[in-house]
Formats: structure tokens, sequence, C-alpha cells
């Protein structure tokens, strides 16, 4: 199976107004909660492809229980450990925009994460690959998840890591199979604008292939079998959440089955894309699923 770990989990809040009016009283049109988290978008639309998998994550207080509630509710595979730090909320207006609001996330105990070290071990002997996606608790180190690499490592398991900033880089340095930032968060872990070089300077520091996502420019990546950049003949339109983790997803599905780094490059811009044109990150639209995979144009750079 493939294992996902949710560092920093969230209870997702949705609000629909007609105007976003500073200073002013809103009425609700409509609420929508969901349990958030990268990695738990990982598992969902895993999930959905039918591609066996477990969600893995620290929940706390009160939010926690509604966390766990709805992916019971789901019905997807977890395991959430009980943590003395309360989940965080995020919440997002939505008009003709979206204008979003991101708790920080309490922060993990010593002895937490060790606990939280100890669940994941304790599945890695039934997993294929492990993805560890998202941001980090307050106050975690930022090897957090390149411990998670190293442990995975002593299994012979390989890892997919989605996070930025110095988290990304202590993940490269510590040998990940994959990583999969955006533009912005490969800058603030190489301090160079240029995607390309950017990649570059990861997988020199130890990352066997970075995967970068360019938004509706698609994905770039550089690997041990060559630099491509994969892209659709147009951008699908509707909502880019949850896109990443819908390449993510992918991009795990495909080194578990073994893939040519084309196709799974071919893969991750069909479910991302897909992604795009679902209403909720964490799902894909099936009908656009199968008409994309055969528009993608996979170019060598």
């Amino acid at each position: 199976m493939i294992l996902t770990v949710t560092a920093n989990p969230a209870l997702d809040v949705s609000y629909r107004v007609d105007r976003l009016r500073p200073g002013h009283v809103h009425r609700i049109g409509a609420v929508f909660e969901r349990a958030g988290g990268k990695g738990f978008n990982v598992s969902r639309v895993l999930h959905d492809q039918s591609v066996p998998t477990r969600a893995l994550g620290p929940v706390g207080g009160i939010l926690g229980d509604s966390l766990r509630a709805d992916l019971l509710d789901a019905g997807l595979p977890h395991d959430l450990l009980p943590v003395a730090a309360a989940t965080r909320m995020t919440i997002a207006v939505v008009a003709d925009e979206a204008t979003t609001f991101n708790e920080p996330g309490g922060p993990l105990s010593a002895f937490d994460w060790s606990r939280l070290h100890d669940l994941v071990r304790s599945y890695l002997p039934r997993t294929e690959v492990l993805v560890c996606s998202g941001s980090l608790p307050l106050d975690a180190p930022d090897e957090s998840y390149a411990d998670f690499v190293a442990l995975a490592a002593e299994f012979g398991v390989p890892t997919v890591v989605d996070v930025g900033g110095a988290p990304l880089r202590a993940a490269a340095e510590a040998g990940v199979a994959i990583v999969k930032p955006n533009a912005e968060e490969l800058a603030a872990a190489v301090d160079d604008d240029d995607p390309v070089a950017g990649a570059r300077q990861l997988r020199a520091l130890g990352a066997e292939a970075v995967v970068v996502s360019l938004g509706a420019d698609g994905l770039l990546a550089a690997t041990p079998d060559g630099e491509w950049r994969a892209t659709l003949p147009e951008p699908v339109a509707g909502n880019p959440t949850g896109a990443g983790d819908a390449a993510v997803a992918a991009l795990a599905d495909s080194l578990r089955r073994g893939l040519t780094w084309p196709e799974r490059l071919r893969l991750a811009v069909t479910w991302a894309g897909a992604a795009v044109a679902a209403p909720l990150a964490g799902t894909v639209d099936h009908d656009v699923l199968r008409a994309l995979y055969n528009q993608v144009d996979v170019t060598p750079l």
C-alpha cells in the first residue's frame, strides 16, 4: 500500500458568501467541513482510484474528533494518533474568489513525535511507498520529514515529500526518492528563482528526483533518467486547490508500479488536471481523467 503522513492536519471549513466586505457582518450561504491536510488529500485520490492506501496523522481536541468522523464517513483507511496539541482549523471565505485563514497548528511534544514515528514504523513492513505531505506543526524541526525518509529507508521503502523551504532541503539531503514542491516552495529552499536550476540543486543535495509544479504550465522534472516538461495544450477550468496533491498521488502510485519517468509525468498531469475540474480537494473528475491522458505533452528539456 501507499502510506501517507500528514504532520499538521486541519479541519477545513469553507463559508460561501455573496460578497466579501471587510468590516461588515456576513450571512453565510453554505458551510462545508472536511478533514484537511495534503497527505489526507493524497490518500483520498488514491482511494478513489482503487489504490491501497492508509492515512496517518496526529490529531487532538474537539476538531480532532471531527477529522476522525469525516474520514470514517468517507471510508478512507486511516490511523489517527491522539496527541495533546489541539488540531487546527483553516477557514476559506468563498465569494468571487477564496480568502483563506490558516491557523499554524499546535506544537507536538517530543514524546508525541516519538509516538508518531513508532506508528509510521509499525506500517512500513506493509508499505510500498511513503508520502510525507504538507506543512509542519509549529516549532517542528526542519528535519521532521527527513527523519521519516531515513526511517523508511531502513525498510527499503522510497519516500515522496511535498513541502517547501528548509524542510524540503532537509528531505533532499536525506536522499528522498521524489520531492514535489511548487516553484515558490522550491525557490525558498534553494534561493534561486529558476526552477530548472533549483531542481538541479536539490538533486545535487541528494534528492533522487525533483518534480516542480508550475500551475497551469504543468510540471518540470529533473530525474536520474533525464529532464522533462509535461503540459496540457490548455489549462483545465476549475479549482486548482488539491491539484498538487493529486499529482503527488500519481507520482507515488507510478513509483509503486515502476513506470518510466515520462509515464509518471503523464499520469501526474492527468490526475492534477482532473482534480482542478473536481469541486473539492482530494477528488478528481472521472470524465476529465479519461479525456486528458492522451493530451499530455511530455517534452525532454
